[in-house]
């Protein structure tokens, strides 16, 4: 797997993230037959997977197709790549497509798979690709989001997804590249709506894990997730988005997955600290990255530069970053003057 020579007459997906995510959709396209390049940060990691023959920290136990290649070169990873896909945390987006920028294909469809916004910036995966990324291939920009758990999709699950640009040729290329009969794919021309409906909905599955772990009851936490998807698609209105996007896959169909799932990393945050730990020890226990956290953060300075109130948002800041109590919080969200839904 390391040193193929034999060249595929498919089409070539080159993959950035070895997580448990770019792992997942890099094993996925493989079955389907893609000639499938997982690139590496460093050979010793590159080298590592090639001998294990598995990705034994996130995907322990699922083998590798032989139809993927692991390397640590970029040029070899996206050379005459029909697909770029990016599955790595917000936080490194920015510095890794600036590590494969150079070498990108200028016909390259770049998809991004990352669930979430810049700490610093408040900016969508999208915008940050299109920034790095060669001005030729800023125009192939696509963003994948969905109720899409890893484990569930590796297992052969069936699950939906949706692939959303403002290049449509682009999104159905993607489309088309990605979807199987196990993963069905939709198209959506609402590229703002899909990324802060994957992202803003990390913010109410954080809440949902509270729920939960302090056992307020179904009546509560449906209220509380239909509260959160309004808050939400508030935001993202006020961002550009199309409303409807909120009611599609990318909005309430990976809100419920979200919330609902143990198999959620932001479902489990929320549970954790209702034990009453801290999110540094939480943090420090996990494997994979809770974007939720972040996305937190990112989406009460976006609120509050565009007018937006998200009191659900707020609360869990207060309790993420500020110490606030759980008690106090919710007492302050249930306190609140009555008013028209």
């Amino acid at each position: 797997r390391g040193g193929r020579t034999q060249r595929y007459a498919v089409a070539k997906v080159g993959v950035v993230g070895t997580t448990g995510w770019g792992t997942t959709l890099a094993i996925v396209l493989a079955r389907q037959g893609l000639d499938v390049w997982l690139w590496a940060r460093s050979e010793d990691e590159a080298e590592q997977l090639r001998s294990q023959g598995e990705n034994t920290r996130f995907m322990p136990g699922v083998p590798f197709p032989p139809n993927v290649t692991l390397t640590s070169s970029a040029d070899e990873a996206f050379h005459r790549a029909e697909l770029a896909l990016f599955a790595v945390p917000s936080r490194t987006l920015r510095d890794n497509a600036r590590r494969v920028a150079d070498s990108l294909e200028q016909d390259t469809v770049v998809l991004s798979a990352t669930k979430g916004l810049e700490l610093r910036t408040g900016k969508r995966m999208s915008q940050i690709l299109e920034e790095e990324l060669p001005a030729p291939v800023r125009s192939h920009v696509c963003a994948l989001s969905g109720p899409n758990l890893a484990a569930e999709i590796v297992q052969g699950k069936p699950s939906s997804t949706v692939v959303a640009s403002a290049d449509e040729k682009a999104a159905r290329k993607a489309q088309a590249l990605v979807t199987s009969t196990r993963f069905r794919v939709y198209t959506n021309d609402d590229i703002v709506g899909v990324e802060l409906a994957g992202a803003l909905k990390n913010i109410i599955a954080l809440g949902a894990g509270i729920c939960d772990g302090l056992l307020q009851g179904d009546n509560a936490k449906a209220a509380f997730l239909t509260r959160g998807l309004a808050e939400i698609a508030r935001l993202g209105v006020a961002a550009g988005a199309n409303p409807l996007t909120f009611a599609g896959l990318a909005g309430m169909g990976d809100l419920i997955a979200t919330c609902a799932s143990t198999l959620s990393r932001n479902h489990y945050v929320g549970e954790e600290i209702a034990k009453g730990k801290s999110l540094k020890e939480i943090r420090s226990s996990m494997v994979n990255v809770a974007e939720g956290v972040d996305t937190t953060a990112a989406a009460v300075s976006m609120a509050g530069s565009l007018g937006v109130e998200m009191p659900i948002a707020q609360a869990t800041y207060k309790v993420l970053f500020n110490d606030v109590a759980l008690d106090k919080a919710i007492s302050e969200l249930l306190g609140r003057p009555p008013r028209p839904e």
